[in-house]
């Protein structure tokens, strides 16, 4: 890719970290200290959709930035929206600049380079582009937002609602999981609707928990495999927003209820909410790939992680694929890089356990 003739691609569907169906239940609470910030928080993604859309219509694809003629780094910036809902907002700490007074700040920063980090070290990946992408992220993002999305172009943090969730810069693994649906836009550009959104959504996962392991040097064996696990308050009975070791299993809590999750085709979920269930039947390929990691053993970004990214960046994925053509794709990552032996093997028994059938 030539970053100075190439231009972005379509701009993806807005990607927010929390399910709406738990905004949905929240936003139905008896409680107005609960329900109005999920439906003030229902109310902009609504609206951010919108004007995305409307942009994306009316303006023309412009050429990326061009990339230093320089080792890869990163080059960040982050913003401050002060409880505003205009993008980006004052700009706080630029690249190379040192800690500020705000935490959400430098917690921002310092994750947008632990993702540069991961993708850069472990699959000479050049920034979410691969050719050294600016990473902007806007933290405290409206009044009481209780989400985090990637727009298409940077990454946006609420502070949550201080009921429920907690600030969104929190999660290492949130930010990861953001800033790679960024890198499945400029890759297999997977449609988000139904089993495609699903593996989108997966893949998203996967990526934030190696990017988490990968920041507390964690074997696969030691790493929690939960998503978000910093974002809910005392009050909620609940571990994560996710477990992708366990889906179904990461909150049951009186206000939102039980995690939906399913972690097998057994139980897959069929609702023409949230673009087919892509937040739920995510779980799994989720659990599918934390299953093929652990039997490996070792570091999970490594092995696992690099069938992964393959398969994510090999041109072999339509972008309607369905998780069997994504299995099937997996598989032959695996057999290209390790042949038929224990990878393959351990790849194999990970997807007919959670039901999506393999050949060969």
């Amino acid at each position: 890719m030539n970053p100075h003739t190439d231009v972005h691609p379509p701009l993806p569907p807005r990607c927010g970290i929390v399910p709406p169906h738990l905004l949905d239940r929240l936003a139905r609470s008896d409680d107005p200290v609960l329900a109005a910030p999920a439906r003030r928080t229902l109310e902009r993604d609504a609206a951010q959709r919108t004007r995305r859309h409307l942009v994306a219509r009316a303006t023309p694809a412009q050429p990326l930035p061009p990339r230093p003629a320089a080792e890869p780094a990163p080059r960040r910036a982050v913003y401050d929206a002060q409880n505003r809902e205009e993008l980006p907002g004052r700009r706080v700490r630029s690249e190379g600049e040192g800690p500020v007074r705000d935490a959400s700040a430098n917690r921002a920063y310092a994750a947008l380079g632990a993702t540069f980090a991961l993708y850069l070290s472990a699959y000479g990946r050049d920034s979410i582009d691969g050719s050294g992408l600016p990473l902007d992220a806007t933290v405290h993002y409206g009044e009481q937002y209780a989400n985090a999305f990637w727009d298409g172009g940077r990454m946006v943090f609420g502070d949550g609602d201080g009921e429920v969730f907690r600030d969104f810069t929190l999660a290492v693994d949130v930010i990861g999981h953001e800033l790679t649906h960024g890198v499945t836009q400029y890759t297999a550009n997977l449609h988000y609707s139904g089993q495609s959104g699903a593996l989108n959504e997966s893949v998203s996962d996967v990526f934030g928990a190696l990017i988490k392991q990968y920041e507390r040097e964690e074997t696969a064996a030691d790493a929690d495999w939960l998503i978000g696990a910093e974002l809910f308050t005392d009050r909620v009975q609940g571990r994560a927003l996710r477990s992708m070791k366990e889906p179904g299993t990461a909150y049951d809590d009186d206000v939102l209820g039980k995690d939906p999750q399913p972690g097998h085709m057994d139980d897959f979920v069929h609702t023409t909410d949230d673009n087919g269930g892509v937040h739920i039947n995510s779980g799994i390929p989720n659990r599918a790939f934390q299953r093929f990691a652990v039997t490996l053993g070792g570091r999970a970004w490594e092995r696992a992680g690099q069938v992964w990214y393959d398969t994510l960046t090999s041109g072999s994925l339509s972008p309607d694929a369905d998780f069997a053509d994504f299995a099937a794709a997996t598989l032959a990552a695996a057999r290209e890089q390790h042949g038929p032996g224990e990878v393959t093997k351990a790849l194999s028994q990970a997807w007919t356990d959670v039901g999506v059938p393999v050949s060969g």
